[in-house]
């Protein structure tokens, strides 16, 4: 430390010639180079160059990052660090990526190298190791579940290189990337429903007919009941709120007055739910013919629509659905509630152990209960985009089947507000670049294939990471403590050092109520403070 101690960089200085490094590299050999090529390249020189700086960097720029903590650990060398480069390049590369749809190659490369140079120095500092190892654990997740799909294509006679390059290209057109966007604008709500009920051990399978029929009757709301533009889609939206919620309360009733299983109660709640939409949904009710082979709800006034947002940034000519505002509030809703609210702390510690949160005072019956209506209340709003965004009426052909998919998507995304929007995204470019296969005589279900697969082995990856990371946490726990008991001062010196003499034998032994003052009984007493 004393070496370094009179050449420190300021952080803000590391990562400022770290970015320089980075676009300067890049922009130098995109003139040779791809330009994806040159950007991998300028970033890693980056990522270098922050690794060099890092002994001259002052600990005052890395107060908090775990990984920072764990330098010099076999695991931060050998995992976090590649792990840090591994995302600042992935960064970078999309941000070009999308960037390219806009701007002129260079320009898109230099950017994309700019925002990975800066996420080297961050993610270089402030990686945790057990961040870094939920990162490896989606990779390794991700390289097995290709190469099982690309196993069945080979089996199945159809190249799996041309038809991964197929689904990529296909997937990543701009009006692709708009149903992409759309597409997980449903599912993260449905996933976020999910993920609630996940966090406190309740297994919410009723999302799909929470969500079906709340769309059913705020559709039936909006489009008999005309009103003030804002008050429209306000009442329609409240309306689905409470539907939702109180479909998923009567489960969540049953779970605490008569201790039925949600599971099977929701399973039997959807099948009412699907009931009692068919039956409303006729003509003579609250149906009227939409077209000669379709019924549905009476279509919601232009009023009542909520504005799509243009998506020529893109190169599309669609609309992304305004609702994905919505989605954004829930996210960040969820995530406020778990961890700044005391009713999120106690939701996870009734979903880790429900009798130590009955001996701290939680009313576990009353978290169940209000935990079941959250997760109805936000699957109530799964099918609000489609509906003011899209259709504007609930008819035969609403989607159906997305409630199921939020409990595949939330166990991808392990419950987490941002892991849920990865995994709601990848989730539908899956499903949008497999409708290109069928044209090319390619089984559309190879994409279903791709999504069991990656669930399955994510759970299973994430659950061996899990147990593995929580053993090298009470090691890392119990070497800290180690270390602390060794340079622990010694109790009796601890106790009578404050006397003229230090405290004597005699002093420390008449205290205690002890007798003898030999070497050997004060031996004994140290062994034994040591002990305990």
């Amino acid at each position: 430390m004393s070496n370094t101690a009179g050449r420190t960089i300021a952080a803000p200085i590391v990562m400022l010639l770290a970015v320089v490094l980075g676009v300067v590299t890049t922009v130098a050999l995109d003139l040779f180079l791809l330009h994806w090529a040159a950007l991998i390249i300028g970033v890693t020189l980056a990522f270098a160059l922050v690794a060099v700086l890092a002994p001259m960097t002052p600990d005052e720029s890395r107060v908090g990052a775990d990984g920072t903590k764990e330098e010099g650990t076999p695991l931060h060398n050998v995992l976090v660090v590649p792990m840090a480069l591994i995302l600042a390049v992935v960064a970078g590369l999309v941000s070009s990526w999308v960037l390219d749809l806009q701007l002129l190659e260079p320009v898109a490369a230099a950017l994309g190298a700019l925002v990975g140079s800066v996420l080297a120095f961050v993610l270089f500092h402030r990686l945790a190791a057990m961040m870094a190892l939920s990162f490896a654990a989606v990779l390794v997740a991700g390289a097995i579940a290709i190469g099982v799909t690309a196993a069945v294509l080979y089996f199945s006679g159809i190249p799996p290189l041309a038809t991964f390059d197929r689904m990529l290209e296909y997937g990543t057109r701009p009006n692709s990337l708009v149903q992409i966007i759309n597409d997980s604008t449903t599912y993260y709500l449905a996933a976020v429903a999910v993920a609630i009920g996940f966090k406190m051990k309740l297994f919410n399978i009723g999302v799909d007919g929470q969500y079906r029929l709340a769309a059913l009757m705020a559709a039936a709301v909006g489009g008999y009941l005309v009103l003030p533009p804002v008050l429209s889609q306000f009442v329609v939206i409240l309306t689905a709120i409470a539907v939702g919620g109180a479909w998923a309360a009567i489960a969540g009733y049953l779970k605490v007055a008569r201790g039925v299983s949600e599971v099977i109660s929701t399973i039997m709640l959807n099948a009412i739910a699907t009931g009692i939409t068919a039956y409303l949904l006729t003509e003579g009710r609250l149906a009227v013919e939409i077209s000669t082979n379709n019924i549905g709800t009476p279509p919601i006034p232009e009023s009542g629509w909520v504005p799509g947002i243009p998506a020529t940034f893109l190169g599309s000519e669609r609309e992304i659905f305004g609702l994905i505002f919505l989605s954004i509030a829930v996210g960040i809703g969820y995530w406020f509630m778990l961890n700044r609210t005391r009713f999120g702390f106690e939701l996870r510690a009734t979903g880790q152990s429900k009798t130590a949160a009955e001996a701290s005072g939680v009313n576990v019956k009353k978290m169940v209960f209000l935990s079941m209506l959250f997760s109805g209340m936000v699957a109530g709003l799964v099918g609000l985009p489609q509906l003011l965004g899209s259709s504007h009426y609930y008819a035969l052909d609403f989607p159906v089947g997305i409630g199921f998919i939020g409990i595949a998507i939330a166990l991808l995304g392990r419950n987490h507000p941002v892991g849920i929007v990865f995994a709601s995204l990848f989730w539908a470019f899956l499903t949008q670049a497999s409708g290109i296969l069928p044209f090319d005589g390619i089984p559309q279900e190879i994409a279903v294939i791709a999504q069991a697969t990656i669930v399955l082995t994510v759970v299973v990856v994430y659950e061996i990471v899990h147990r593995w990371g929580r053993r090298y946490q009470q090691q890392q726990i119990g070497k800290q403590l180690g270390r602390t008991t060794e340079t622990t001062p010694e109790p009796a010196a601890v106790s009578h050092g404050s006397g003229p003499d230090h405290g004597s034998a005699e002093d420390s032994e008449g205290e205690n109520g002890t007798s003898g003052g030999s070497d050997t009984d004060g031996t004994d007493d140290k062994r034994g403070g040591e002990a305990q």
